[in-house]
């Protein structure tokens, strides 16, 4: 099983690009995180919100590995504590199929997505920018590793 993080926007702030290597670099060649960015739509020529996010919907779909369950995260999905997370991960590790973590665009995702995801997660209750979110999901995802392998990194 593979971890991977789909993403709009190819382009990172210097900081949020050193903080996502940092946590990156981090995990053991076995589980490293797979991280796939596609260009955002061009928000130019009157362009729709709901036509940006199909744009883009169709780039994350060609970008997916194959037969991945599509775990969206989104303001409005579940909330859950590191714990429960890591404890996801290893179910879906047990199941042995690949996870993409996916993080929309400015406009969020196409509601298809959404609809169509395993699971919605919530990474808080606040609307982060899209750097940041995934400088937290990946960060996220070591600590919930580093619980599964009894690493000192996590403390409750």
């Amino acid at each position: 099983m593979r971890w991977h993080l789909l993403a709009v926007g190819q382009r990172l702030p210097d900081w949020a690009e050193a903080a996502y290597q940092d946590y990156a670099k981090r995990f053991p060649p076995e589980a490293r995180v797979q991280l796939r960015t596609v260009k955002a739509e061009p928000r130019s020529g009157g362009k729709s919100a709901a036509a940006i996010m199909a744009a883009e919907a169709q780039r994350l779909q060609a970008a997916a590995p194959k037969g991945a369950r599509w775990v969206v995260l989104d303001e409005r999905g579940q909330r859950c504590t590191t714990v429960e997370l890591a404890e996801r991960l290893q179910q879906w590790q047990r199941d042995g199929i690949d996870v993409a973590f996916v993080i929309g665009g400015a406009d969020g995702l196409d509601p298809s997505l959404r609809a169509a995801a395993f699971a919605t997660l919530r990474l808080s209750d606040l609307t982060l920018p899209h750097a940041l979110a995934r400088v937290l999901l990946i960060e996220q995802l070591y600590r919930a590793w580093s619980i599964l392998q009894g690493h000192p990194y996590h403390r409750d």
